[in-house]
């Protein structure tokens, strides 16, 4: 027995993988179905998990996947477990002294639990703790396998993960004078971070958005850092790995760039108008479950089911990144393509009378054809979405206050436009007025000082509380100084006495824009930026201090442009939703287009993590600047938040700079 980093080439062979493709591979292949090989004689296993490492193994697998690896059963190790000494048993842990005591208890002894154990250590395990377990000679020779499986992430999607750290905006960014917390969750994050790097097999270029400090006499704060520091954890873990981990490279294979939440205050806040977005935002989905009402088979009411929005639905592959109104339009025509190719439904359509049907009318038709049930599930679901989200913007008037959102951040529209649309929609919901004055606390903070702040309040009929969640989104991102924000490149570049500011330049003219859809998250801009090598060194310096050759060579920086055009919207679109150009880049045919057999031709790929976490609208535009750049881009975050949890978030924030008279608005 030794302790080996796990390794497979399976993995990574010529054939592209995404990283949920390789995380789900390493998971199976490299751990269960290894464990059947050597003297593992009994053919059924036991899965032994942490809490953690549950929320991995659910993040890139299926029950019936560990079923066909010879998994009977799933067990927590913190829980009282049945003994089955006939039976071999994987452990899949993180390396921690709880972790490492349960295990040897379940072990040692005269009558351990299990035959044999087979454990895998989801990120590197600390020496003393290896001397712990070889110390017990009881417990030694009935493991089979001890390895660090270096995969302590969580897939979200084929170009997305996380690191799990829910609390980072609060442990990071809050107080100030207590930094035992955010040097442990940067510890975490940084390992984390690392074990993506051990799995795909890649070494990136670490860069980081470097401290800004307005002269040499001022002190750089803890918060300033972050990047910094969490960069200079992330290259530790990846020296380690270059000396311990087989076919691990030895040169650097891809880029990463670490910034923080404070580059972006707006995206997390403003209506994001894809479907993923809006599925997200407006419906009260639990991560991405949604809740089905389907017609009773006996008669009855609705019964309630429950379906997962996620990749292996075609469906939502194709649509998520579309305009909600392209949504829409699109499954109208595929409803109305299956009645015209299907003579049962044709006939029950004459029986109609000859106007036109709408999308629901279609529905419930081809529900009642009980042999198409399979082919029309899906379809019908995402009518049933569209619709539920199409119902919300129509009686929630987000329309307008979408675009009084994007005038705001586009220089288009000022504070006068909105006290106006607050004392003209007093109907419109809490939370959308907050999310309205948190995007102009962004671009006009010095609006929200003392009286003018309080008054603010006021007229939006906002709480304390809610006032909390404003001060702090401020203080994320910094004091509001003319000086400060001309140091940063991406910083809000203005005249402090313009009437009208922009936060964002307009780059309608670059491909198709969808009117409501203008905005992009700062994130487009520095990865293009990083991709042609025009990133400013200077802020954002690199650890490893790139040669002149990586940068000049085929891969990087390449920046074609030729994706399919896409064709004008039919007389169907609401006017509200009219595009102004032609392509997007990510259109959902695009997306399924550009797909595996594309990655492989394509550049090395980039990485970009945001700590504080990550918005849906910046996993979209990952997707989009892969077509476009032909590289593929990898968003990593400590989360992905939707608005409403961002705001609570925020609200958890505290800081010796709010005071007791902030709180009092």
């Amino acid at each position: 027995m030794s302790l080996s980093d796990s390794d497979s080439s399976s993995s990574y062979g010529a054939e592209y993988k995404n990283i949920k493709q390789v995380s789900r591979e390493r998971l199976l292949h490299e751990m269960l179905r290894s464990a059947k090989t050597g003297d593992s004689k009994s053919t059924w296993k036991v899965l032994i998990m942490d809490k953690l490492t549950v929320k991995i193994m659910s993040h890139s697998c299926k029950m019936a996947d560990i079923t066909d690896e010879g998994v009977s059963l799933v067990e927590d190790i913190y829980k009282r477990r049945q003994p089955l000494p006939t039976m071999d048993a994987i452990y899949f842990i993180q390396p921690t002294r709880e972790n490492i005591i349960m295990f040897l208890s379940d072990m040692s002894g005269r009558k351990p639990l299990y035959r044999k154990a087979f454990v895998f250590f989801s990120s590197p395990i600390a020496r003393e703790l290896v001397m712990e377990i070889k110390k017990d000679t009881l417990v030694l020779p009935r493991i089979g396998a001890l390895r660090e499986m270096n995969l302590e992430y969580f897939t979200i999607d084929s170009q997305g993960f996380i690191t799990n750290n829910e609390r980072a905006l609060e442990e990071l960014f809050g107080d100030e004078d207590n930094n035992r917390k955010a040097v442990a969750c940067l510890n975490v994050m940084a390992t984390r971070i690392a074990t993506v790097f051990a799995s795909l097999r890649e070494f990136p270029f670490v860069r980081f958005r470097a401290a800004k400090s307005l002269d040499a006499t001022t002190m750089t704060t803890f918060h300033d850092l972050i990047p910094t520091k969490l960069a200079a954890g992330v290259w530790d873990c990846l020296m380690k790995y270059k000396k311990t981990i087989p076919n691990f490279p030895q040169t650097e294979t891809c880029e990463l760039l670490i910034i923080d939440r404070t580059i972006d205050q707006i995206a997390p806040v403003i209506h994001e108008w894809t479907y993923d977005a809006m599925c997200h935002d407006l419906l009260n989905m639990e991560g991405n479950k949604f809740v089905q009402e389907v017609p009773s088979k006996t008669g009855g009411p609705p019964e309630r089911k429950e379906v997962l929005l996620e990749d292996h639905d075609p469906i939502w592959l194709e649509l998520r990144h579309a305009h909600i109104a392209d949504a829409s339009e699109r499954l109208h025509e595929k409803m109305t393509g299956f009645v015209s190719k299907n003579k049962a439904a044709q006939i029950q359509h004459g029986s109609r009378g000859s106007g036109e049907m709408s999308t629901r009318d279609l529905q419930k038709m081809v529900q009642a054809l009980p042999q198409y049930s399979e082919q029309i599930d899906k379809l019908s679901l995402h009518v049933e979405i569209a619709g539920k989200i199409n119902r919300i913007i129509r009686e929630s008037g987000l329309r307008e206050l979408g675009q009084l959102e994007q005038d705001l951040v586009f220089g288009d529209a000022g504070m006068k436009d909105v006290i106006k649309f607050l004392t003209t929609n007093e109907d419109t919901t809490r939370e959308n007025k907050l999310r309205l004055l948190m995007i102009l606390a962004a671009i006009y903070p010095e609006k929200f000082e003392g009286e003018k702040g309080l008054n603010l309040m006021k007229v939006a009929k906002l709480t304390n509380e809610d006032a909390i969640a404003i001060n702090n989104l401020r203080m994320l991102g910094g004091e509001p100084d003319t000086k400060k924000t001309s140091t940063s490149s991406f910083a809000l570049k203005f005249d402090m006495h313009k009437k009208k500011r922009a936060a964002r330049k307009d780059r309608s003219g670059e491909g198709e824009t969808w009117q409501l859809s203008r905005f992009y998250p700062i994130i487009e801009e520095l990865i293009e930026k990083l991709s042609k090598n025009e990133l400013s060194k200077e802020d954002y310096p690199c650890l490893n201090d790139p040669s002149p050759t990586f940068h000049g060579s085929p891969y990087a920086g390449s920046v074609t442009h030729n994706t399919p055009a896409h064709s004008m919207r039919s007389r169907r679109t609401p006017t509200w939703a009219r595009p102004r150009g032609s392509d997007d880049g990510y259109s959902s045919d695009s997306v399924l287009k550009h797909a595996s057999s594309d990655f492989k031709k394509m550049g090395q790929r980039i990485f970009i993590f945001i700590v504080g976490g990550a918005t849906r609208s910046e996993l979209r535009i990952c997707h989009k600047l892969s077509g476009k750049l032909k590289r593929e881009v990898i968003l990593g975050s400590s989360s992905i938040d939707d608005p409403a949890q961002f705001i609570t978030k925020l609200k958890m924030l505290t800081s010796q700079e709010l005071s007791l008279d902030d709180l009092q608005i």
